[in-house]
């Protein structure tokens, strides 16, 4: 949480649910500071190209910038069961991120995910990410983030 000696964590679609006002403005809070960021440290490019920490902390970078955007983040329950729908950010080969769709047995993630997936690489590309659709295992989709060249 900001402010209470504890460092804020952007939901990565792998912990508890989370949300409320609070959250909300702890979000906003990061991500502002994330743009300022950029514009000190990226020059001319400004806020259009990741920054040197988020290429260095790619998924908690892009776990931000998803959440920031209001996309919604999956959960899990105490004993890590899958209790919402939404993106999950995982670490990816090679330094990349890697965002995938998903939700509960039986609710529909699946049926979504192109959908989603395509909204969740929009934001990103917004914000100078380079977004790759692929196919993994069971034909499910998942986009593989880098920083630009």
């Amino acid at each position: 949480m900001v402010g209470s000696g504890v460092s804020f964590e952007a939901a990565d679609g792998d912990g508890p649910a989370a949300g409320g006002g609070r959250r909300a403005d702890e979000v906003r809070t990061a991500h502002e500071g994330l743009l300022q960021i950029r514009r000190v440290v990226n020059g001319p490019e400004g806020e259009g190209v990741p920054a040197p920490w988020e290429v260095r902390a790619m998924p908690r970078a892009v776990a931000l910038a998803l959440e920031a955007a209001g996309l919604p983040p999956s959960a899990v329950d105490a004993e890590g069961r899958r209790v919402r729908t939404g993106y999950r950010v995982a670490e990816g080969p090679e330094g990349r991120a890697q965002v995938s769709w998903v939700g509960p047995p039986g609710s529909g993630a699946a049926g979504e995910e192109r959908e989603r997936l395509a909204e969740c690489a929009a934001v990103l590309e917004r914000l100078g990410w380079v977004c790759l659709l692929y196919r993994g295992p069971r034909s499910r989709r998942f986009v593989e983030v880098e920083a630009p060249c």
